[in-house]
């Protein structure tokens, strides 16, 4: 190559101290164009995430098919009838002494942590209860007045059930018949779920 050509080509390409500057534009340029498309896509699909949660929600509450009540008929009859008794035998530090007769017409005074085992009573919920566990309660409750605290692992009676319970030093009982749980297994055989404990 002569002298000239190599002037000439020394003239016409950019140094690459010069091209420095048109790779920071660019860059911020397209660091902002990704920005805004991201921005531009979250504002767009904002209201069908809305919509999804929307129809996840009213699909949460529908009643479920006829196909699905007949695949879980037996299973459903079977927790029906272990919701109606409780017959649970506690063993772990306390005194205490409880009736019932219904919520309203129920009391309980003395304290008690223990493990029991046995029937568990009424679910109160779709998910079945262990017939082992931690039970434990403390305090004093007459009808709707409940002054007792059980952690979270209180017996959790039906609001209609039945029953009596003693615990004495380390040695509890505690069992009881929950009746609406009779008529939920009655109305079950026709596919109705008055308590809404059905999977």
């Amino acid at each position: 190559m002569t002298n000239r050509n190599r002037s000439i080509a020394s003239k016409t390409k950019p140094s690459s101290a010069c091209a420095r500057p048109y790779k920071k534009v660019l860059g911020a340029v397209m660091n902002k164009s990704m920005m805004a498309t991201l921005v531009a896509g979250i504002l767009v699909c904002a209201p069908c995430i809305g919509l999804a949660e929307e129809g996840q929600a009213a699909k949460s509450t529908e009643s479920p098919s006829f196909a699905h009540k007949l695949l879980f008929y037996i299973p459903n009859r079977a927790l029906d009838i272990l919701d109606i008794a409780r017959c649970r035998v506690r063993v772990g530090p306390g005194l205490a002494v409880d009736v019932r007769a219904t919520k309203a017409v129920s009391a309980f005074a003395g304290s008690y942590a223990s493990v029991y085992a046995g029937l568990p009573g009424p679910r109160n919920r779709t998910l079945p209860k262990l017939p082992v566990g931690l039970e434990s309660q403390s305090g004093i409750q007459a009808s709707v007045v409940d002054a007792t605290l059980s952690g979270g692992l209180g017996p959790d009676y039906g609001p209609a059930e039945i029953g009596v319970g003693v615990h004495a030093l380390i040695v509890g009982v505690d069992v009881g018949i929950e009746p609406l749980e009779i008529l939920d297994l009655l109305a079950g055989f026709f596919f109705i779920d008055l308590k809404k404990d059905d999977f």
